[in-house]
Formats: structure tokens, C-alpha cells, sequence
């Protein structure tokens, strides 16, 4: 209670005597800004220090940072933007060197299958998919800082960047092409495909010399699970045309879902019947064995790989039965060992790519760094935002040259790293050599493999993504405004397609962030009876009002989209507006009031930053109330707002001393001089006993 009035001796004794002091009569004198200033010394010298030339400032600055490059700051640069060289020498190789191995080589054996399945996805040769799963990984190993995250080729992003190929470069109408035809189709889409990975790479890095990695919060949670359960949703019809056979052209655009699902509708009774059969057959393995993974996970040693099995078992059941001649079931063909050339994206296709570029380097940076906070936080350390710009930034811009399309974090493989024992990013080598030895050894024996069974396995790959709508409900109690984001966002990416989705989402996601700042209550206190807390007056009954005394709590940024709201409120307490029937009473009001307002503490804690408008809006209350009459304190006012106020010129119309650092010692300022001008009189004593 020692806040509530101040340590001066009050100018009416006779009033004074009628209140009661829980903690005697001897009471410390409220803290202004100024009187705060006094006691604790003021700001750092160099702020008031008349102002520099600001071209010597910056290269003082330039030699500052370059004077951190020599010596130890270099190496701290060199520890920072190569990870290895922290967690390498810490490296525990009896404990972890085998769980990394195996998981290693199990992810590397999924990334094969999954590779190949994921180019047809893309719109460009299967081959094209296992480069995609090679130079990637390897680079993330080197740069990354996500110890459990696997790299690679991502469905979403090969569904986007499908997208891009078939509208840049898209099937001849007339089809039956030649071989010679087909190859150069083939490599006009590669070359697009390497242009939009080429482009998103040189977007990361352009965000990672900005520091631009806070950019990963405004793709919330229900964003992205959204943008992938719907995009999931894509690639399962997407696929419909190879699981039955169909030679269909690719539907892109607003409601490509639907004009997929009319073609296939209209062509299904010309769908093959072989290969119709080799997709039940494939599904019935696969799905099963998903779920055996799942379930099992912490019984079996590793986990199994039913893709490997499915893809051994179609190839040598199309190459005995020759379906691929008898019939004309479409395998993947010739595998051409080695690695492409290195060889730079065509420059003149980044203008038309840029506009795809920009949402699969959102989404790369989005999935990957979401992924890799998840499993930072179950096993106990961090990640740097900025550094995975980083990594993912060179990853797809090196990986571009040898004709790789875009890649990210993946789920499935992730996950399947973490199951298997996966323990440091070393098992990303493990991943990349068994690519590797299929590159240069094992390709021939894919010849026969049929691409009816890589669209099973993308479908089954989006196990995941489709299971993430089971968090609905729980979403559903726990926030209702995160639950229509997500609707939100799943209808756009379904009705529309992925990039206008996205777009969709986050703009509606910031849109709730406004609206909720619109609907804030400003909320009066009052003082709890026996304590010096200010609480809201709606809390309870136990609270005293000093009759004459209004004390106001504001806690929402105050800025253009606000200041009319925060007008009308302030209007409405303080009587400077008609009080008619017609007009609505802002929440935290009493019912009665005593008599006018005579002093007003507006409690600004909660204002986290003001702008322009704002600040001309409380330097206009401020005239406003001293044309009135009422006496005007601000409490609790933070650095830089307090900065844009008296930019605005409100200590033009308030003094120092009315600026206090608490709520308490306003309100002992406030209370002394309402005693001070006989606002008090007998029978208060009950208000402050």
C-alpha cells in the first residue's frame, strides 16, 4: 500500500488524517520518469553527444566489422557457417557412428525409389530425382544445423515446380512425339526446372545476407500443415493417370484438382488394365507396411523398407512377363550413369520463373526449419534460422548446375532417419553414397521398373500429410481463430493450387493477427482491496475506485488501425463524447460513476510500439484533457514509445513529472492531489481501508 499516496506531507492535514495507512503515515514520494532520471542517473552519454557525419560512422563500422575477421573473429565466422567443424570434434564415434551409418544407408535406400517417383512429379526423366537426392544431401551435411534432417526431393516442392515446367514448357497437343522429340522436351523442362531451383537458391541467400531467417514466424503452424495436407491432396490425383494407365496432359492453373478429376472420370474406360492391376497390387504392399513402420517402430530394429522391396518385385516381374512389350505397361527406361555436366540455368528464363521461385523458397525454408525446430527441441539443441538460409540457399543453387530441381527437409525420410537410429548430419554421406553406387553401378537395374508403381509410391509417401487433418478437433478447442486459418488455407490450396494457396494463408494469417488487435478491451482498474495490485474492475467486487480517479489500461500497439478505437474508448470514459443510449460501452467500464473524471492514468504497458498516428492521437488527448481540465498521467511507458511521443510533442502538453515508471506511484501521485484539491472529503475512510 506504501504506493498508493505519496511521502509529502499533504496540504490539508485535517482531510489527510481521515484516510487510513495500512503501513503507517510514512509513505516514499511517487517515482516519476524525471524523478527516476534523478536518483539512477539518465541515458548514456553518447546518446546526447552531438551528432557525426554519418560516412565516418560507417567505416568506423565497416572497421569494426572487419577487424572481428582476423584473428579469433575469423575463426568464429569459420565455426559459424561451417557446423562441422563444432559437432565433429565432439563426435561420439563408438555410440553414434553405427546408428548413423544405418540410418544413413535406410534413408538412402527409400531416397532411390522415392527420387525417381518424385521427377515424374516435376515433370522431367526419373534420373534427374536421384541427382536431386545426392548433391543436396551432401550439402546440407556440410552446412546444416539440424542434426536429425534429411534432405532431398520434397513432393510439394516437385508439385509446385511441376507446376512451373508444365506451364513453361508444355506438351505438344498433337503428342506421339519421337525420340529425338522427346529429348529435347526432356531437357527444355530440365533446364526450367534447374532455373526455378537455380532461382529459389539465389532468393534464400539474398534472405540469409538480409538475416531475414525471423521471416519463419509468419508462416505459422496451421499454414503450413495446411499448405501439405493440401498439396497432398494434389498429388493423389495427380497420380490418378499412372495408376490407371491414362496418357492425360497435365491440368495446372485455378482448379487443376477438379479438371484432373473430370479427365480421369471421362477417360477411365480407356485406363489399362495391367497396369491398373500392378497399382492395386502395389498399394496392397505398401500401404500395409507404412502402417506396420508406424506402429512398430520402437520393436523393429529398422524400419521396413517396402518401397525397396516393391520396386525389386515389379522390375522383375515386368521383365519376366515382358508387360512393358506385351502390355505396353510404360517403365522408366535407360538410366544413364554418372553425373550430368555442370552447366548454368538458362539466364533468361529467371524473369518467368521468379513468380515460382519466390513460394517454393518460402515453403523450403518454412517445411525445413519447422522440421528442424521440432526435433532441436526433443533432443536438446538449437538451430540457427539464418544458417539454414544459408544451407538450403547453396544446397539448391549448386544443385542447380547438375540439372536438380528444387529440394528441401522431407518428412517421411526425416522421420524414417530418426527411427533408424540417425544421430548427426554425418548420416547424410551414408544417404548420399548409396545414391551414389546406384548412379554409377546399379542403374541398368531399373530399366523395367514400371511408373504406375513410383505413383503408388508417392501416394503412400503422403501418409503423413493426409493424417495431419486428425489434429482438426484438438485444433478446434484449443483456438478457433487457428482453426480458420487452416481451413482457410487448406480450401485455397485445394480450389485454387499451392502458390495462390499459400499466398491465401499467410495473408489471412496476418489478417487475424489484425483483427485481434482491433478487438482488444480496454480495461479500467481498480486497486485490490489489502494490496498494491491494480486489477480489472469487471474481476471483482473487492476492488476500490477513488471516486474522481480513472485508471485505464490500453494493452494493444497503438497504431493507424487502431487510434479511432482507442479515441472512441478514451472518449467514453473521460465524458468527452454523448453518453446516449445509442453509444456502445467499451468492456471494463463500471456501471456508475461517481463524478466526473478528475485525473486519469492511462497504464501504456501494453503498448508495444506506436506509430505516427498513434502518437498524435495521445499528444491530441493529452491538449484534449488539459482544455478539460483533467489532469493526465501516463504510466509504464516503454523506450521507444515514449521516443515517438515526444517526437509527436506530447511533453509539449504533459510534464515530465507526469510521466511515472509504475502504475502505483501514479496513482499515489494522482490520490494526493485529488486530497490536495478536497476531491476527498469525510467518509472515504472506507475506500482505502
Amino acid at each position: 500500500m506504501s504506493g498508493l499516496l505519496g511521502g509529502r506531507t499533504c496540504s490539508a492535514p485535517e482531510e489527510a488524517s481521515n484516510l487510513k495507512y495500512p503501513l503507517g503515515t510514512r509513505l516514499r514520494e511517487p517515482l516519476t520518469e524525471a524523478r527516476f532520471q534523478q536518483l539512477f542517473g539518465g541515458p548514456e552519454q553518447e546518446l546526447e553527444l552531438p551528432a557525426e557525419p554519418r560516412l565516418p560512422r560507417l567505416c568506423r563500422l565497416w572497421r569494426g566489422q572487419a577487424s572481428t575477421c582476423s584473428g579469433s573473429g575469423a575463426w568464429r565466422l569459420l565455426l559459424a557457417r561451417l557446423p562441422p567443424l563444432r559437432w565433429l570434434p565432439l563426435y561420439r564415434w563408438r555410440a553414434w557412428l553405427l546408428g548413423d551409418a544405418v540410418a544413413g544407408v535406410t534413408v538412402g535406400v527409400v531416397h532411390v525409389p522415392q527420387g525417381m517417383a518424385f521427377a515424374l512429379l516435376t515433370s522431367v526423366p526419373p534420373v534427374f530425382g536421384l541427382y536431386t537426392s545426392f548433391f543436396p544431401v551432401l550439402i546440407y551435411s556440410l552446412l546444416g544445423t539440424g542434426r536429425h534432417l534429411s534432405t532431398g526431393t520434397f513432393a510439394v516442392l516437385s508439385l509446385m515446380t511441376g507446376s512451373a515446367v508444365e506451364r513453361l514448357v508444355p506438351e505438344p497437343v498433337a503428342g506421339n512425339l519421337s525420340g529425338i522429340e522427346r529429348e529435347q522436351l526432356d531437357a527444355q523442362r530440365v533446364g526450367v526446372a534447374a532455373a526455378v531451383a537455380f532461382g529459389s537458391g539465389v532468393l534464400m541467400l539474398g534472405m540469409f545476407a538480409l538475416q531475414l531467417g525471423v521471416l519463419s514466424t509468419f508462416l505459422s503452424e496451421p499454414v503450413v500443415k495446411a499448405l501439405t495436407s493440401g498439396a497432398a491432396l494434389h498429388v493423389l490425383v495427380s497420380q490418378l493417370p499412372s495408376l490407371l494407365g491414362l496418357s492425360l496432359p497435365r491440368q495446372i492453373g485455378c482448379f487443376s484438382l477438379f479438371k484432373t478429376l473430370a479427365a480421369v472420370l471421362t477417360a477411365l474406360p480407356r485406363s489399362s488394365p495391367a497396369e491398373l492391376t500392378i497399382s492395386a497390387l502395389s498399394l496392397a504392399l505398401l500401404v500395409p507396411v507404412k502402417e506396420l513402420n508406424v506402429r512398430f517402430r520402437d520393436r523393429l530394429p529398422t524400419p521396413i523398407p517396402g518401397e525397396v522391396v516393391m520396386v525389386l518385385l515389379a522390375s522383375v516381374l515386368c521383365f519376366t512377363s515382358s508387360l512393358d512389350t506385351r502390355y505396353n505397361v510404360q517403365v522408366v527406361g535407360l538410366l544413364p550413369g554418372g553425373f550430368p555436366q555442370p552447366l548454368l540455368p538458362n539466364m533468361a528464363e529467371l524473369p518467368r520463373i521468379l513468380a515460382d521461385s519466390l513460394p517454393i523458397a518460402l515453403v523450403t525454408f518454412a517445411v525445413s526449419t519447422s522440421l528442424a525446430s521440432i526435433y532441436a527441441d526433443k533432443y536438446s539443441y538449437t538451430i540457427d534460422p539464418n544458417q539454414e538460409l544459408l544451407a538450403h540457399g547453396v544446397s539448391n543453387l549448386v544443385s542447380s548446375l547438375f540439372s536438380c530441381f528444387p529440394n528441401s527437409a522431407t518428412l517421411a525420410t526425416t522421420s524414417l532417419l530418426v527411427d533408424a537410429g540417425g544421430n548427426t548430419q554425418l548420416a547424410g554421406l551414408f544417404s548420399s553414397i548409396v545414391v551414389l553406387s546406384v548412379l554409377l553401378w546399379l542403374g541398368p537395374f531399373f530399366y523395367y521398373l514400371p511408373k504406375a508403381v513410383l505413383a503408388c509410391i508417392n501416394i503412400s509417401s503422403m501418409r503423413q500429410m493426409f493424417f495431419q487433418m486428425q489434429e482438426l478437433p484438438q485444433l478446434w478447442q484449443m483456438s478457433r481463430m487457428d482453426f480458420a486459418v487452416w481451413m482457410v488455407t487448406w480450401v485455397a490450396v485445394v480450389t485454387l493450387n499451392v502458390d495462390l494457396g499459400l499466398a491465401v494463408g499467410v495473408v489471412f494469417s496476418m489478417m487475424t493477427v489484425v483483427c485481434r488487435t482491433q478487438r482488444v478491451q480496454c480495461l479500467a482498474l481498480g486497486l485490490a482491496e489489502g494490496t498494491e495490485l491494480y486489477r480489472p474492475l469487471r474481476e471483482s467486487h473487492k476492488l476500490l475506485q477513488v471516486p474522481g480517479l480513472c485508471i485505464l489500461s490500453y494493452p494493444t500497439p497503438l497504431y493507424f488501425g487502431t487510434r479511432g478505437q482507442f479515441r472512441h474508448i478514451l472518449e467514453w470514459h473521460l465524458g468527452f463524447g454523448e453518453r446516449g443510449k445509442d453509444s456502445p460501452k467499451p468492456d471494463g467500464l463500471s456501471d456508475t460513476v461517481a463524478e466526473p473524471v478528475k485525473v486519469v492514468i492511462l497504464d501504456l504497458s501494453g503498448v508495444t510500439f506506436a506509430d505516427a498516428a498513434g502518437a498524435k492521437e495521445v499528444a491530441q488527448l493529452a491538449s484534449r484533457c488539459q482544455d478539460a481540465g483533467i489532469h493526465l498521467l501516463l504510466a509504464q511507458c516503454n523506450a521507444s514509445v515514449l521516443e515517438t511521443l515526444t517526437r509527436a510533442g506530447l511533453l509539449d502538453r504533459v510534464t515530465p513529472e507526469q510521466l511515472f515508471v509504475s502504475v502505483q506511484d501514479a496513482a499515489a501521485h494522482a490520490l494526493e492531489r485529488l486530497v490536495r484539491g478536497s476531491s476527498i472529503r469525510r467518509g472515504s475512510q472506507g475506500l482505502l481501508g
